[in-house]
């Protein structure tokens, strides 16, 4: 299917579209939720991307929203088919070879956008990259769920939340690896639930045994987590497990460097760019690459507390963010754009992919009229043109 993490991921929640005063992640983002909403897989229904942080997820009806937007478009598109090689010509990328069904073939373009996650078309091409910290841990990642037969508001009557009783659990031995860091299960229809629960510590998602070895550990570690919930609070004694994700929820592997290299200090000063193609707001959500007290404490105080906006705020994401060095007609998109891991722990959700993609794929437009190349792009038509369809893009 296409998406990927709210799809054939399973991730329950969108987080925020909006600065808590305007739609970031309008044109696409907007026309995308309502679309959702409209089939019915928005939670709650008529959500208001404005006041909630976060909009529940029904996997199945995204997937059929994400097949009409691409066919009403006339975009020609194939399941079942994986990048497998680049060919190049000095720094220009003249084929992805790929593998379907059908064979192995090549699919030549004049421009292509990375839209990966992982950077592969553009690190195989030779864009530099940088993965995880300095020691080269990264995120873990967390296989989601999808639960059934839960009783929301029995839980929320309860005044008892998983965190409160995460303690009791850890001393009675529930869990085989303690971990304090568990963001929960969101409600994505009346009585079902998304979870996003459990991590799979070391997990490199450029490594098929790495992913491999995860998935499998994932399908058993989430029994652990229905014993707490069944057993630990209030409204999930009845809830029972419908599936796992087809694709492990990753939340980091490479980051491609480009033009320029969005960095926390721009979080800080809520940076604007002349060339900037969105605003975005997400905190820095960097999950530690450990599980215990000591990396949970560290993530709790840049997550609620140094690295979060107030209502209004946000930060630029330039267009040099998408030209990976070295390579002129290749754009990235989505998690692996150019970042540090601090940005790249905020950019990283969907809402965030909304925006650099739409502007990658308006920039590659463009760029066939100027001998097929991003960089002639100029930002301030490129800004003008997003405007058009709707981006939130204020003067600079």
């Amino acid at each position: 299917c296409l998406g990927g993490m709210g799809t054939a991921g399973m991730v329950p929640a969108f987080m925020t579209f909006s600065d808590g005063v305007k739609f970031l992640a309008d044109g696409f983002g907007r026309e995308l939720l309502d679309r959702l909403d409209q089939a019915g897989g928005a939670w709650p229904a008529k959500p208001d991307a404005i006041k909630q942080r976060s909009i529940g997820i029904q996997a199945e009806a995204l997937k059929r929203v994400y097949d009409d937007l691409l066919e009403e478009a006339g975009v020609a598109f194939t399941l079942h088919t994986t990048l497998i090689d680049v060919e190049k010509e000095g720094d220009r990328v003249i084929a992805a070879i790929c593998a379907a069904k059908s064979g192995v073939f090549a699919i030549q373009a004049k421009i292509y956008i990375d839209g990966t996650g992982d950077a592969d078309l553009a690190a195989w091409a030779g864009a530099p990259f940088e993965k995880g910290d300095a020691e080269g841990n990264m995120m873990p990642g967390t296989l989601c769920s999808l639960w059934s037969d839960i009783d929301f508001q029995t839980y929320r009557d309860s005044g008892v939340n998983h965190h409160q009783r995460l303690p009791d659990a850890f001393r009675d031995g529930v869990f085989t690896n303690p971990d304090p860091h568990v963001p929960g299960i969101w409600a994505v229809n009346e009585n079902v639930g998304g979870g996003n629960i459990g991590h799979a510590f070391g997990l490199d998602s450029t490594d098929e045994a790495s992913l491999t070895k995860a998935l499998v550990e994932s399908r058993r570690l989430v029994l652990e987590y229905q014993r707490f919930y069944r057993d630990y609070l209030k409204g999930f004694e009845k809830m029972k497990l419908v599936s796992t994700g087809s694709l492990m929820g990753v939340r980091e592997s490479r980051r491609i460097l480009g033009d320029y290299v969005l960095n926390l200090e721009d979080f800080k000063k809520r940076a604007v760019f002349p060339d900037e193609i969105g605003r975005y707001c997400y905190p820095v959500d960097i999950h530690p690459s450990k599980p215990d007290a000591q990396s949970f404490e560290k993530f709790e105080e840049e997550f609620k507390r140094n690295y979060r906006y107030a209502p209004g705020e946000s930060y630029g994401i330039p267009y040099r963010c998408l030209l990976p060095r070295n390579l002129e007609n290749v754009l990235v998109t989505g998690r692996c754009v150019s970042s540090d891991r601090y940005i790249q722990g905020s950019v990283r959700v969907m809402p965030g992919c909304y925006i650099t993609g739409q502007a990658a794929g308006m920039a590659a437009a463009m760029a066939l009229n100027l001998e097929n190349r991003p960089r002639a792009v100029q930002s301030s038509q490129l800004r003008e043109r997003l405007r058009r369809m709707g981006a939130c893009l204020p003067e600079v």
